[in-house]
């Protein structure tokens, strides 16, 4: 059972506020915290949809990379613009 004691009160609030860092520090260590998630998430995304990626400079090298993809019995293939590197990637998904 807690003291009732003002002093002893008083102290044990002194002691419950000192563990207590101020809430400037805990908003900037959310802030960069979310920073960092979103360049780990951004790194990875630039990942999956560019570097892993076979590079065609321009819209008919990628057309005729399809062709030969569907001469040897791959459909459904389509290019993009990659936002990234300006170059051009083969996907399967219509967009």
């Amino acid at each position: 059972m807690p003291s009732r004691k003002r002093s002893a009160t008083r102290k044990q609030r002194e002691e419950f506020e000192a563990g207590f860092t101020s809430l400037d520090g805990l908003f900037e260590r959310a802030e960069r915290a979310q920073g960092e998630l979103d360049s780990r998430r951004e790194a990875a995304y630039r990942s999956r949809s560019c570097e892993r990626k076979m590079h065609y400079d321009t819209r008919a090298d990628a057309e005729d990379a399809i062709a030969r993809c569907e001469e040897r019995g791959r459909h459904g293939l389509h290019c993009y613009r990659c936002e990234f590197c300006g170059g051009w990637h083969l996907t399967s998904r219509q967009g």
